[in-house]
């Protein structure tokens, strides 16, 4: 399985945020879109969800050109997008956040038991960890095809993104990630796909090692 953009432009209003971006997302597996703010990379995951349109380009499912493609029914056929911001349902409870999702609850305690005492609070009213960690308890226990996270563990304490990251790895998904800096607990890790953007172009594409190996010799 991949999803892939092919030469794909998008505009907000007179400003292109990304310049004719083409990758390619293999699944299952995790693919890091690295960048500063401003680089793009929350855009292509968007542009991936469907949830802004392409000016130019393609976005592709498998092979199948799904541009024109509704983001709900791209949620139909099993793709989850966990934003930056208001991923969960502020004025919901943790509890019944989960209720969204079939079996969530008990996935997510499975996965973040710090989730349990929380249950019958006000989504809102949780720090930004403690969001981070529902939104992505309910894409866990989603069985998605397709995970579009950006920055996941913002406002995670070490130990629970280190735990987090091990949690998206293990996905039998095709799973991409937004982030500033590749992830410590990432770098070890085989076969992750890197794509590095900047000012909404691609300026390096490969592996971790390769990615550090860039870095030293600069």
């Amino acid at each position: 399985m991949t999803l892939a953009l092919w030469h794909a432009r998008v505009r907000y209003g007179p400003l292109e945020a990304l310049h004719g971006v083409t990758l390619t997302a293999p699944g299952p597996g995790l693919t890091v879109l690295l960048g500063r703010n401003g680089s793009g990379r929350s855009t292509a995951l968007r542009a991936l969800a469907g949830t802004v349109p392409l000016a130019a380009g393609a976005v592709l499912w498998d092979g199948t050109d799904i541009t024109r493609l509704p983001a709900y029914e791209r949620a139909r056929r099993g793709l989850c997008l966990i934003p930056e911001r208001q991923a969960v349902f502020g004025s919901l409870t943790v509890r019944e956040n989960l209720a969204l999702t079939a079996g969530a609850q008990d996935a997510a305690l499975a996965a973040y038991p710090q989730l349990a005492p929380l249950l019958p609070r006000r989504a809102g009213t949780l720090s930004g960890g403690e969001q981070r960690m529902l939104a992505l308890a309910r894409a866990l226990s989603a069985h998605a095809r397709v995970v579009l996270a950006d920055e996941p563990t913002q406002g995670m304490a070490p130990a629970v993104a280190t735990r987090t990251y091990e949690l998206l790895a293990s996905l039998d998904a095709c799973v991409i990630l937004a982030e500033q800096r590749l992830p410590p607990a990432l770098r070890a890790r085989r076969a992750v796909v890197l794509y590095e953007l900047r000012r909404g172009s691609v300026v390096f594409t490969g592996e971790a090692t390769e990615l550090e190996r860039r870095d030293t010799a600069g």
